[in-house]
């Protein structure tokens, strides 16, 4: 009997040993149809999948990605087809200028499906990952309960098993706070490292303010507290 126990742990050992982001798809589908828009498609994550040295986490994706339409066909990628959010990017050295350059002066709906793989590929090259701890798409940025978000977490948490990132962050009070199961308020732990461990890897974290959306006034704080963390946690 021990012997069937043992293999049967060593099988679901190896099966989560080999998960990829692609196996992680059918699960958030299913939360889509939860608690999304029936009308949208989740939205994963992309960038660089192997050891990047940042991995950012949002909050939710909204109708406004275009990349959540039925009909797209590309990545299905955070923040396709929007504009603000690659100011932090750029600001951060972290995004070509052409292609910076570009993502400012066309329309939302003006991004298609090879310009869209063209960011990712330059997000991948700058060795960063970008996802959102809920992928369930909305219509609008409506607020989430917290509910909603903790049934993601052992989800992202896979994701950070399998990218590995040397270091993470969080933006905003609730994500950071439902990830790091603790009451968090950005503005009293800016450049603190908090760590947790995630089935037997440590993983270093950083609350950060959210730079979008209603948080759009504070980007120029966001922007100061990476590069102060990149400066600390990249350079070793």
């Amino acid at each position: 009997m021990l012997n069937v126990l043992e293999k049967e742990n060593k099988s679901k050992s190896k099966k989560s040993k080999y998960l990829t982001l692609e196996d992680l798809k059918k699960d958030y589908d299913k939360l889509q149809k939860k608690y999304g828009a029936k009308e949208l498609d989740s939205i994963y994550n992309g960038g660089c999948e192997n050891n990047p040295n940042i991995c950012f986490v949002f909050m939710n994706p909204t109708g406004r990605n275009i990349a959540s339409s039925k009909e797209w066909k590309g990545l299905k990628s955070p923040w396709i087809g929007t504009k603000n959010i690659w100011d932090l990017f750029y600001n951060l050295n972290l995004l070509d200028n052409k292609i910076y350059t570009k993502i400012k002066s066309i329309k939302g709906n003006e991004w298609n499906e090879d310009f869209a793989k063209e960011v990712y590929d330059d997000v991948k090259r700058h060795k960063y990952f970008i996802t959102n701890l809920g992928k369930c798409t909305q219509i609008d940025a409506r607020e989430l309960p917290d509910s909603v978000y903790k049934e993601y977490l052992h989800l992202l948490e896979k994701e950070f098993e399998i990218i590995k990132p040397k270091v993470i962050i969080l933006f905003g009070n609730q994500v950071s706070s439902i990830v790091l199961n603790d009451k968090v308020s950005v503005s009293q732990v800016r450049k603190k490292c908090f760590e947790k461990n995630i089935n037997g890897a440590n993983y270093k974290f950083y609350s950060v303010y959210y730079p979008v959306g209603n948080g759009r006034f504070n980007i120029n704080k966001s922007i100061e507290d990476i590069k102060w963390i990149m400066s600390k946690e990249l350079s070793k």
